[in-house]
């Protein structure tokens, strides 16, 4: 089951060696061979233009001396947004850039549960390694996201504490340390992942005391010494703002207009991204014998809880049957803490970029289940030795059946564009900087408004970018700020939410009224989930536009336009503009038919 004893796997208290070992570097090759596989294709591929686009611009304006949750909103933890600010710094403002630190954050989740499974052998170390891909690499793609960060660091950090439960003496102390100082980043990433680590840890110190050995202080000390970045944030912003960011604007205000259905419709897709991607032309190319993807959401809801719950509870009662245990048994019951922590991830909007978020864990490690059970059962010896492979049928046909379109799909496509079977996103550029959307319409009414605006502007003016249609304030597309940063964002929202940006009494007219130029994009015009997101909130904003801005640009019947303050409005708000006003009829005539319905 386990590798020999000159062998030991890390987590069980093994050291790390420079000694060239065949088999580990075979194993590891392997698992390389098929990250790298798809990641030209990611390099290329459409982003998303609010997420990834904040992920770009945050940073950036923090290194012009703004304070998130003061000068822009800002819902997720701090530590992200310093960590690429240095990075952009070093090496470079440019979507590659930000994408490539993308991709370690994903190597850092990928290689701490290969890490977690080496305690089950190499074979099964791969199986979860390729398994946890399927899972963050392409259906999320590269944004240097931070819940991303997060789960990498509170991994890392769960590897350490399991780590510690196997070592003595300095060793010992060490990853005590380093499990705490690793749960303070993580928790700088995504406040969060409170639940997931503490779970853990909580677990972790209580196996310490009942081994007679305190683990609180080391662990303590690290801790505090990680959530040192945190601090400094909290005495820059204040804790009213802060606690108004991260706490109330995304748990309390945000969440009626994010929510979906729980668990997901059964005869439609809920979510409006999702519902855009699976739509007849834009969803890839899959031949296989698949269920609809508004089913495979559906089916995948239950399983992602049942796993969660499932795995701790059997290597519990695996670690109370056996005595003594395999150390084995503690390493799989401390990190299937940490998944089930992570089960709120996926219940809170179950889409299957949140189910992927939510289950990545808990998922990676049915591999490390199945082949602990397998021998337990009344089979062969040979069955016994090919426990591994089994288990990666197991998982892999699981996968294949529930999700694939969420998984091996995506991974498909990549790969094709890796390989230049299919083309990737739709480039748009300005002086060095790029960025990719998903169809030509969308392409080339972006890149008119971007050369239009660049000849026209100054730099150190003001601009904001919205929807055409700000009194729904659903998406924003971000980007557009990246790719002239040598305009100051005019407002707080830069990031723009419903129930947020929209709300009577917003500051959002107030950023409006400030700002030299205006980008306003009907790209979401028609977005419909069964959430707050279909109410119109204020109209203040979109007054403004029509008394204080001029229409400077139209593309693509509306599809982008460009505004510039003038002396006199066109007296007409954007909301009412070409394409968008008749996405805005549809949109309407959907909401009374869904209502007719129920």
């Amino acid at each position: 089951m386990t590798d020999a004893p000159h062998d030991l796997p890390y987590v069980l208290g093994g050291r790390l060696t420079l000694r060239f070992q065949k088999a580990t570097a075979v194993s590891l090759a392997m698992v390389l061979a098929v990250i790298a596989i798809p990641v030209r294709g990611l390099f290329l591929s459409t982003g998303s233009s609010m997420e990834e686009g904040f992920m770009l611009v945050f940073p950036k304006r923090l290194l012009a001396g703004d304070v998130p949750n003061v000068d822009y909103l800002h819902l997720y933890g701090p530590f992200s947004v310093h960590v690429l600010a240095g990075w952009y710094t070093v090496f470079g403002y440019t979507l590659e850039s930000q994408r490539a630190f993308g991709l370690l954050q994903h190597l850092g989740i990928v290689f701490a549960l290969y890490t977690i499974a080496r305690a089950w052998g190499r074979r099964t170390a791969v199986i979860t390694a390729v398994t946890v891909t399927m899972l963050v690499l392409t259906p999320i793609g590269l944004s240097a996201l931070a819940w991303e960060g997060g789960i990498a660091l509170g991994l890392w950090s769960t590897v350490f504490g399991i780590r510690a439960l196997h070592t003595s003496d300095a060793a010992r102390r060490i990853a005590l340390l380093a499990a705490g100082l690793l749960a303070g980043f993580a928790l700088g990433y995504r406040p969060d992942l409170v639940l997931a680590l503490t779970l853990v840890h909580g677990w972790l110190l209580w196996r310490h005391h009942k081994n007679g050995r305190s683990a609180w202080k080391p662990t303590g000390i690290g801790l505090a010494v990680g959530l040192v970045p945190f601090a400094i944030h909290l005495a820059m912003a204040g804790l009213g703002p802060s606690f108004q960011g991260m706490f109330l604007d995304p748990v309390v205000h945000l969440r009626p207009g994010r929510e979906l259905p729980r668990p997901p419709s059964f005869g439609q897709i809920d979510g409006a991204l999702q519902a855009v991607a699976e739509g007849p032309l834009d969803a890839p190319w899959w031949k296989f014998p698949a269920m609809a993807a508004n089913h495979q959401l559906f089916f995948w809801f239950f399983v992602v809880i049942i796993v969660a719950i499932a795995i701790p509870l059997i290597a519990w009662r695996l670690i109370r049957r056996d005595q003594p245990p395999a150390n084995r048994l503690f390493v799989l019951l401390g990190a299937s803490l940490f998944g089930l922590g992570m089960l709120p991830q996926a219940l809170q909007r179950p889409d299957s970029t949140h189910l992927a978020w939510g289950s990545c864990v808990s998922f990676a490690l049915l591999p490390c289940l199945v082949t602990e059970l397998v021998p337990r059962w009344k089979v062969t010896a040979r069955y016994r030795r090919h426990a591994p492979l089994i288990a990666g049928a197991v998982v892999g046909l699981m996968m294949f059946v529930i999700c694939p379109f969420f998984t091996y799909r995506y991974y498909l496509l990549q790969s094709r564009i890796s390989v230049g079977n299919k083309p990737g996103g739709f480039e748009v550029e300005r002086d060095g900087r790029s960025f990719y959307f998903g169809n030509t319409a969308l392409q080339a009414a972006s890149q008119a408004a971007i050369d239009d605006l660049d000849a026209a502007m100054q730099p150190g003016e003001r601009l904001v970018v919205g929807p055409a249609d700000l009194s729904r304030t659903i998406y924003s597309d971000v980007v557009f700020y990246y790719l002239f940063p040598e305009l100051t964002p005019a407002t707080y929202f830069i990031e723009m939410d419903p129930g947020l940006a929209d709300q009577e009494g917003s500051r959002l007219a107030d950023d409006v009224a400030s700002a030299d130029w205006l980008i306003l994009t009907n790209f979401w015009t028609g977005w419909f989930e069964p959430n707050a997101s279909s109410e119109f909130g204020s109209d203040a904003p979109n007054q403004v536009v029509a008394d204080r801005f001029c229409l400077v640009g139209n593309y693509e019947d509306a599809l982008v336009m460009l505004y510039r303050k003038c002396d006199q409005g066109d007296g007409v708000s954007p909301a009412g503009i070409g394409i968008g006003a008749q996405r805005r009829a549809d949109f309407d005539a959907e909401l009374a038919e869904r209502s007719a319905k129920g």
